[in-house]
Protein backbone atom coordinates (compact mmCIF):
# COMPACT_ATOMS: atom_id res chain seq x y z
CA UNK A 1 0.00 0.00 0.00
CA UNK A 2 1.73 3.45 -1.30
CA UNK A 3 0.02 6.61 1.01
CA UNK A 4 2.61 9.21 -0.08
CA UNK A 5 4.02 8.93 4.11
CA UNK A 6 7.44 8.17 4.78
CA UNK A 7 8.41 6.56 8.34
CA UNK A 8 10.57 3.56 9.71
CA UNK A 9 10.23 0.68 11.95
CA UNK A 10 12.27 0.36 15.00
CA UNK A 11 13.66 -2.94 16.40
CA UNK A 12 10.13 -4.11 17.80
CA UNK A 13 8.05 -3.62 14.40
CA UNK A 14 6.06 -0.36 15.41
CA UNK A 15 5.81 2.17 12.50
CA UNK A 16 6.86 5.66 13.20
CA UNK A 17 5.67 8.25 10.26
CA UNK A 18 7.82 11.00 10.19
CA UNK A 19 6.31 13.32 6.92
CA UNK A 20 4.96 13.57 3.89
CA UNK A 21 7.32 12.57 0.90
CA UNK A 22 7.00 14.76 -1.47
CA UNK A 23 7.59 17.26 1.20
CA UNK A 24 10.70 15.63 2.32
CA UNK A 25 13.67 18.17 1.84
CA UNK A 26 17.16 16.52 0.83
CA UNK A 27 19.76 19.13 1.60
CA UNK A 28 23.44 17.86 0.66
CA UNK A 29 22.23 13.80 1.05
CA UNK A 30 20.22 13.99 3.80
CA UNK A 31 16.92 13.93 4.51
CA UNK A 32 15.28 16.28 6.34
CA UNK A 33 11.44 15.98 7.49
CA UNK A 34 9.73 19.53 7.90
CA UNK A 35 7.51 17.95 10.65
CA UNK A 36 10.72 17.31 12.91
CA UNK A 37 11.89 21.42 12.27
CA UNK A 38 8.41 22.71 12.66
CA UNK A 39 7.78 20.27 15.95
CA UNK A 40 11.03 22.22 17.59
CA UNK A 41 10.41 25.88 15.88
CA UNK A 42 6.61 25.46 17.61
CA UNK A 43 8.22 25.27 21.34
CA UNK A 44 9.54 28.73 20.70
CA UNK A 45 7.27 31.35 23.02
CA UNK A 46 6.63 33.82 20.18
CA UNK A 47 5.82 31.01 17.10
CA UNK A 48 1.98 31.32 16.69
CA UNK A 49 2.13 28.85 13.59
CA UNK A 50 5.31 27.79 11.21
CA UNK A 51 5.73 25.97 7.85
CA UNK A 52 8.87 24.72 6.58
CA UNK A 53 9.86 24.32 2.87
CA UNK A 54 12.49 23.36 1.11
CA UNK A 55 13.85 26.29 -1.30
CA UNK A 56 16.69 25.31 -4.15
CA UNK A 57 20.45 25.37 -3.39
CA UNK A 58 23.08 25.39 -5.18
CA UNK A 59 25.91 23.78 -2.61
CA UNK A 60 23.19 21.77 -1.31
CA UNK A 61 20.60 20.97 -3.58
CA UNK A 62 17.65 22.14 -1.36
CA UNK A 63 17.86 23.59 1.95
CA UNK A 64 15.14 24.21 4.85
CA UNK A 65 13.53 27.72 4.82
CA UNK A 66 10.68 28.67 7.87
CA UNK A 67 7.88 30.82 6.92
CA UNK A 68 6.34 31.80 10.42
CA UNK A 69 3.16 33.78 12.06
CA UNK A 70 4.42 35.29 15.28
CA UNK A 71 3.94 37.31 18.06
CA UNK A 72 6.80 38.93 18.67
CA UNK A 73 10.72 38.86 18.24
CA UNK A 74 11.64 35.67 15.93
CA UNK A 75 15.16 36.54 15.63
CA UNK A 76 16.58 33.55 17.36
CA UNK A 77 14.36 30.93 15.45
CA UNK A 78 18.01 29.95 13.60
CA UNK A 79 19.87 29.87 16.80
CA UNK A 80 16.63 27.94 18.69
CA UNK A 81 17.35 25.46 15.88
CA UNK A 82 20.76 25.38 16.09
CA UNK A 83 20.60 24.17 19.71
CA UNK A 84 18.16 21.71 19.06
CA UNK A 85 18.67 19.53 16.14
CA UNK A 86 21.32 18.81 13.63
CA UNK A 87 23.03 21.57 11.96
CA UNK A 88 21.47 20.06 8.19
CA UNK A 89 18.00 20.53 9.90
CA UNK A 90 18.80 24.02 10.58
CA UNK A 91 16.77 26.68 8.33
CA UNK A 92 19.00 29.14 6.48
CA UNK A 93 16.26 31.68 6.27
CA UNK A 94 13.31 33.15 8.31
CA UNK A 95 10.29 34.53 6.54
CA UNK A 96 7.63 36.23 9.16
CA UNK A 97 4.43 36.52 7.69
CA UNK A 98 0.49 37.56 8.96
CA UNK A 99 -0.88 34.23 7.99
CA UNK A 100 -0.18 30.71 6.01
CA UNK A 101 -1.92 29.92 2.73
CA UNK A 102 -4.29 27.03 3.45
CA UNK A 103 -7.44 25.79 1.59
CA UNK A 104 -10.94 26.03 2.04
CA UNK A 105 -10.54 23.35 4.41
CA UNK A 106 -7.95 24.54 6.42
CA UNK A 107 -4.68 22.77 4.88
CA UNK A 108 -1.66 24.46 4.91
CA UNK A 109 -0.54 24.55 0.93
CA UNK A 110 3.21 24.40 1.35
CA UNK A 111 3.27 23.99 -2.62
CA UNK A 112 2.24 28.09 -2.82
CA UNK A 113 4.97 28.56 -0.02
CA UNK A 114 7.50 26.63 -2.19
CA UNK A 115 6.45 28.25 -5.10
CA UNK A 116 6.58 31.70 -3.60
CA UNK A 117 10.09 31.72 -1.98
CA UNK A 118 11.82 29.30 -5.13
CA UNK A 119 11.07 32.38 -7.27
Amino acid sequence: MRTGDGGSFDEDGYLYLHDRIKDMIVSGGENVYPAEVESVLTAHPNVLEVAVVGVPSDRWGESPIVVVVASGDVDDLIPWCRDRLAHFKCPIAVHVVEALPRNASGKLLKHTLRAAYTA
